[in-house]
């Protein structure tokens, strides 16, 4: 190497050595500009190339990379070369060129390259002036010590110009090596964008999947409470944990139960009910476990008890909170051993029993009295669902109704349907015996409707017929549930309730009002609060805590006509 370094432009002296220096630094700093000013990385590469072509005379250049994990060479950008050249192939590298470059990581250059066996061919397209000649520099670009492309010019100097061609390979060096690390850089992004993208995807469909309405076959429900209990069912389902169904009285628990065998893989083997607490004690023993010929009194032949009938499949014990403390004993055993004997036998028995429990009642209350065993309320407890009360899932009672009132309209040739105004109403209503009564109410008003159009007067609420109301006011711990705030009209205050013995007098609730007459008393107090509201029926309403249907029914039943004033 010589001790005094050529500028780009060729001269030699000393002083140009330093004008190329100073020259080489402000280009490397326009070149990291345009490589950091644009998220279009082949453009950007573009403008690099066109830079280094008035700073080096280039007459073409090319930046290449080696594509994926194969051997070939994909050209990103090329310079001095119209689009349609590029797309033509004129954008290439001789390929023994870049298998070099990237095999050895060191330059190749050909000071005259239309001289070169080698790479002669390659510059056969260009048009030189008298005097000019062409010089192929390629060197590599490398991230981490790796080569992984190359950036190539082909430069054009004149008769009696000396290239300085060491100083134009380390400039060309220092520019692949900022454009390799903004490729990689933009390689990063891109991987980044993929991965964040395919995260994206996988969380839209589990979000799709969560959001989208859980179907189980026989349950009803697309309230956000009933799709969180039948999310519980399908994950629970494919698994041997037992299973406690908690909730009030006419929940659908059993339907639960149902869902939980058809769903899992014991699907094609017995499902096995045992209401718990329509049992004795001494019967529910043989009812589960069986009995020996002979065992007790009546026992004439040998008899399966429920366990070894389920055996296989899903035995589902409702109602289990009512068994005594005796029995309970018992039972433990069989859940923890999976054995038992029958009754009056010795011969103790293995099965394979999926349990499904249900219960209305407060078990850890029951736990702490000393009423049920602690160690088999950890047994069963092992999964609890919690079935929510019809008051507190109101979007389901319609799609309910009209599945109960279908299954009448089938088994009775019918053809009825609910009017908007009975629809509404039914919505409004709290139901505190679940859907048992709402099954119950939608047969008894399809049976008692006359037309094809259920209408909202021909519903026992509406007309203070409901005799649910009535239990309520009576027991209302019986029904498990609050007292009504809103909704149900027999459960809310109205105007003519059902009449309840009390003092040889009907009972009648108007507001928060309670007060005890016959029907001329009844009468006398809706014609005064008509006419201290203007005979304006929403006032008078208002003044007795009543909707205005509940007071037209009220002025309708007592034959109260209207005036007007």
């Amino acid at each position: 190497m010589r001790a005094e370094l050529e500028g780009p432009t060729g001269q030699s002296t000393g002083q140009s050595a330093g004008n190329a220096t100073s020259l080489s630094l402000v280009s490397i700093y326009e070149i990291s500009k345009l490589l950091t000013s644009s998220l279009d990385l082949e453009n950007s590469l573009r403008d690099v190339l066109n830079l280094l072509a008035s700073y080096l005379e280039m007459r073409r250049g090319v930046v290449a990379v080696r594509d994926g994990e194969g051997e070939d060479i994909r050209v990103l950008a090329a310079a001095n070369m119209s689009p349609r050249a590029a797309q033509g192939g004129g954008a290439t590298l001789p390929p023994f060129v870049a298998e070099s470059i990237l095999r050895s990581s060191m330059p190749f250059v050909s000071p005259n390259a239309a001289h070169d066996p080698l790479i002669g061919d390659h510059t056969q397209g260009l048009t030189l002036a008298e005097g000019e000649r062409i010089s192929f520099l390629a060197v590599p670009m490398k991230t981490m010590g790796q080569p992984f492309g190359v950036l190539a010019i082909e430069r054009v100097s004149r008769e009696g110009e000396h290239p300085n061609i060491e100083a134009d390979v380390r400039f060309l060096v220092m520019v692949a090596n900022l454009i390799a690390q903004t490729i990689r850089l933009h390689q990063s992004i891109a991987n980044d964008r993929t991965r964040l993208m395919g995260e994206v995807h996988r969380t839209q469909k589990a979000l799709a999947a969560a959001t989208s309405p859980v179907m189980v076959e026989g349950i009803i429900g697309d309230s956000p409470a009933m799709q969180h209990v039948l999310a519980q069912v399908q994950r629970v389902a494919s698994t041997r944990s037992t299973v406690l169904v908690r909730g009030e009285s006419g929940t659908g628990k059993e339907l639960v139960a149902r869902a939980l065998h058809s769903l899992s893989p014991r699907a094609d083997r017995p499902f096995v009910r045992v209401n718990c607490a329509a049992l004795p004690e001494s019967l529910l023993e043989s009812e589960l476990f069986g009995h020996e010929k002979g065992a007790f009194t009546g026992a004439t032949q040998e008899r399966k008890g429920r366990f070894e009938l389920a055996d296989g499949g899903t035995l589902f014990l409702d109602e289990i909170g009512d068994i005594s403390p005796a029995f309970q004993a018992k039972l433990l055993r069989v859940l923890q051993e999976s054995e038992f004997e029958r009754v009056g036998g010795n011969r103790t028995l293995k099965v394979n029993v999926r349990l499904v429990a249900a219960t209305n009642r407060n078990l850890e209350e029951a736990v702490a009295k000393g009423e049920f065993r602690g160690d088999l309320y950890y047994r069963i407890n092992v999964v609890p669902i919690f079935m929510p009360a019809l008051r507190d899932r109101p979007e389901d009672i319609q799609p309910l109704a009209q599945h109960f009132l279908d299954q009448f309209n089938g088994e009775n040739s019918r053809q009825l349907r609910f009017s908007n105004r009975a629809a509404r109403a039914l919505h409004s209503c709290n139901f505190p015996g679940n859907v048992r009564e709402l099954e119950n109410c939608v047969h008894r008003v399809a049976t008692l409707t006359q037309g094809d159009v259920i209408e909202d007067l021909d519903l026992p609420c509406e007309t203070d017929h409901c005799l649910s109301s009535v239990i309520w006011r009576l027991n209302p711990a019986r029904l498990g549930a609050p007292p009504p705030t809103n909704g149900n009209k027999a459960n809310e205050t109205s105007a003519i309730a059902p009449a309840v013995e009390q003092r040889d007098a009907p009972v009648a609730l108007i507001g928060e009002e309670r007060w005890i007459g016959d029907d001329q008393s009844q009468h006398d107090r809706l014609v005064e609060a008509m006419e201290r509201s203007g005979w304006v029926q929403a006032k008078a309403a208002r003044l007795l805590g009543l909707t205005p249907r509940q007071l037209g029914y009220a002025l309708r039943k007592n034959k109260i006509e209207i005036k007007k004033l």
